[in-house]
């Protein structure tokens, strides 16, 4: 079987509708969290290697994530413990401009297993990017969160946000399957 490693993307204070002062509270964030710590506590108890991303802006006055703020801080429900990776970016990208690649690379990983949020942001980056540089990817499509979005007057809620991009990525690049399915 391919090594495999755990591939948490931003789960961040200011996604969450319960942390005081959220910059960018996601509706669905505090139901993906239970299932993202489900993910973490089995790779920790299998010793999967774990991958923890931050997205780091590089303005004070970003919306959301601002530099050595709590906003941007991981929640500490998936906080990072001695062994576990913390790779920083900057771009949703987590790949680009990141030891990312290097760090899974050098351990000879395979497959990744992805959640976090957001979904047509930094998850649909990162997947597509992983797969791109020859890495087997599964989404964890219920440990992931979506925004509410609005194009040329249009309001797209969550839900259908995160369907539209879950979507593609498991017809074309992905496995995207529930928590419950990416176990071991």
């Amino acid at each position: 079987m391919n090594k495999s490693a755990l591939l948490l993307i931003d789960i961040q204070n200011d996604y969450f509708p319960s942390f005081s002062g959220s910059k960018m509270p996601l509706p669905a964030m505090d139901k993906a969290i239970v299932n993202a710590n489900k993910l973490l506590m089995a790779a920790r108890d299998s010793n999967t290697p774990i991958i923890h991303v931050k997205h780091v802006m590089t303005s004070d006055t970003a919306p959301f994530f601002r530099p050595r703020t709590l906003g941007a801080e991981l929640h500490e429900s998936v906080r990072p413990i001695t062994g576990e990776a913390i790779i920083e970016k900057t771009k949703p990208n987590s790949f680009l401009n990141t030891g990312l690649e290097d760090y899974i690379r050098n351990r000879k990983i395979e497959h990744l297993t992805i959640c976090g949020a957001m979904s047509q942001m930094c998850i649909d980056a990162t997947v597509r990017a992983a797969v791109d540089l020859g890495f087997k990817v599964t989404v964890a499509c219920d440990a992931c969160a979506a925004a509410n979005i609005e194009h040329n007057s249009i309001s797209v809620p969550f839900d259908m946000v995160h369907a539209s991009i879950m979507a593609p990525l498991s017809s074309s690049y992905a496995d995207v399957w529930p928590t419950s399915d990416c176990l071991p």
